[in-house]
């Protein structure tokens, strides 16, 4: 019968493929560390260059939208034109249409008006013009004289604006 004996002079011995493993992952880690900031890089390079591409149309059609706003500026004073003198409202309904359609193919591209009558005058979106004494409270608009536009977050056209200087002082009479 012949036994087996351990030599106990040597030392354990390692698996000289499981040693490679080791040296190989942690040469791994700096390389997945790598990837992963390549990867958050380029994401957010992407989501940048959609942004931006988003803003350069939005902001594009800016000059042709300057130029459209007089010829709503006009269609809003042939309407108060129209209903001073008591105009055929058929004729006047059918220039209503294409204004409408112009505001509808404005708001498509942001384009949206500012209504600033009643409203605190704010120097960033209003215009004012003149400064008469009133009833309300001071710096609020009483009348808007050409209307403002926005496109998307930016000031496209300020609102030419009236605004209140407060109650008119009354002047003792001797």
């Amino acid at each position: 019968m012949r036994k087996e004996h351990k030599n106990e002079d040597t030392p354990e011995q390692t698996d000289p493929v499981a040693e490679p493993v080791v040296i190989q992952k942690e040469e791994e880690e700096p390389l997945k560390n790598q990837l992963l900031r390549l990867q958050a890089d380029f994401d957010n390079f992407r989501k940048r260059t959609q942004r931006e591409r988003n803003e350069l149309f939005l902001f594009a059609n800016e000059s042709l939208f300057l130029e459209m706003l007089p010829v709503i500026d006009h269609f809003e004073m042939g309407f108060k034109s129209a209903e001073a003198h008591q105009t055929d409202c058929s004729v006047t309904e059918g220039f209503r249409m294409v204004y409408n359609q112009l505001l509808d193919v404005l708001k498509k591209f942001n384009v949206t008006a500012i209504d600033a009558v009643g409203e605190p005058f704010n120097p960033h979106r209003h215009e004012a013009i003149l400064h008469m004494p009133s009833e309300k409270p001071l710096e609020t608009v009483l009348e808007q004289v050409r209307r403002g536009y926005m496109l998307g977050d930016k000031l496209l056209r300020a609102a030419q604006v009236i605004i209140s200087s407060g109650p008119a002082e009354q002047k003792e009479s001797e």
